[in-house]
């Protein structure tokens, strides 16, 4: 176990400096994500974006690359985090990590039944046509909420990103 940690953090710092803030950037956004998830999600619902309203589903190939890149960082800080760090939580991240990029996304929440008919729900991320978060096995949830971030945020450069 302890070698296996000493090789992570070796690993780490070999990456690239804009890498290594992405990372730190996706976890802290999965600690903001974690305790937005504690409140009533009706003081929340209003920083996630505009009730009903989707985001467009184009994008263009930067923006594709940065999708790519949120996601990888969003999904690999998750496995680390010492909290939950389930689709909710993810998906908030990530869609906050997209903001600050001036990047649209629209977040959704579904609910469905698991194998055992039990009610579930889940929540995921788009931005363009490309699935931030959340995107396995869509076809089991039915959409019962979409919160559409139109952004106009001032594009970062790529020393930001």
């Amino acid at each position: 176990m302890y070698r296996k940690a000493i090789r992570k953090v070796k690993r780490f710092i070999a990456y690239p400096a804009d890498l290594k803030r992405m990372y730190v950037e996706a976890y802290l956004y999965l600690a903001l994500a974690r305790v937005l998830k504690l409140l009533p999600f009706a003081k929340v619902a209003p920083s996630l974006g505009e009730h009903m309203r989707e985001t467009p589903y184009t994008s263009t190939m930067e923006q594709d690359l940065i999708h790519r890149k949120v996601s990888k960082a969003v999904h690999a800080m998750s496995r680390v985090t010492w909290w939950e760090s389930q689709c909710m939580v993810k998906a908030v991240a990530a869609m906050k990590m997209l903001r600050r990029r001036g990047i649209a996304s629209t977040l959704y929440l579904g609910s469905g039944r698991d194998e055992t008919g039990k009610m579930i729900a889940h929540a995921w991320l788009r931005s363009g046509s490309y699935y931030v978060t959340g995107n396995e096995r869509l076809e089991r949830y039915a959409v019962v909420a979409v919160f559409g971030n139109h952004t106009e945020a001032a594009v970062l450069s790529p020393i930001e990103r």
